[in-house]
């Protein structure tokens, strides 16, 4: 074999073995990255449940998140919730969430989320349920969210008490 060849077949050798695998819920929109995507198994008969995920821009623009949709809901908003003297509000994002360049933006219980509404079915945890983001730049997506138990405050595997980020500036 050739001394190229074999400098490129290690190398890939290498590349192989050093590579991380995507998670399996892993999305990519243009420059922006999805990952952790979840939600939170819910009652019979509920017709809400909350939508969480991570967004990470690697590019050099912004984009914004502007909803999303899927066959179990009716309709789907982005809310944010904060603590306004001591009381607990949540609103509706109406223009979307910015997603800035080369930041990380995490949509977890207790802070920005996705409400989805008029369900169509119970979540059950295990399931895995198709969704589909848009976003201002990056057009649509489609991603899964793993359904977790009904108190779940993080995807499995991930770190508990996930805190939204400060977006008060957009």
């Amino acid at each position: 074999m050739k001394p190229v060849l074999q400098i490129l077949s290690l190398a890939a050798l290498i590349a192989s073995v050093f590579a991380v695998p995507a998670q399996a819920g892993d999305a990519k929109a243009g420059d922006l990255v999805i990952t952790q995507a979840w939600s939170r198994a819910t009652p019979k008969g509920a017709k809400i449940a909350g939508g969480y995920l991570t967004i990470e821009n690697k590019g050099a623009a912004a984009d914004r998140l502007l909803g999303g949709s899927g066959e179990i809901a009716g309709k789907v908003e982005i809310h944010e919730m904060a603590m306004n003297n001591g009381v607990m509000t949540m609103r509706p994002l109406d223009k979307g969430l910015a997603i800035e360049p080369g930041k990380v933006v995490k949509l977890a219980p207790g802070g920005y989320h996705l409400m989805l509404m008029d369900l169509k079915g119970p979540f059950k945890q295990g399931d895995k349920v198709p969704f589909t983001l848009e976003f201002e730049k990056a057009g649509k997506v489609t991603l899964s969210f793993d359904v977790q138990g009904v108190g779940a405050q993080a995807p499995a595997g991930g770190a508990g008490g996930h805190k939204a980020h400060d977006h008060s500036k957009m």
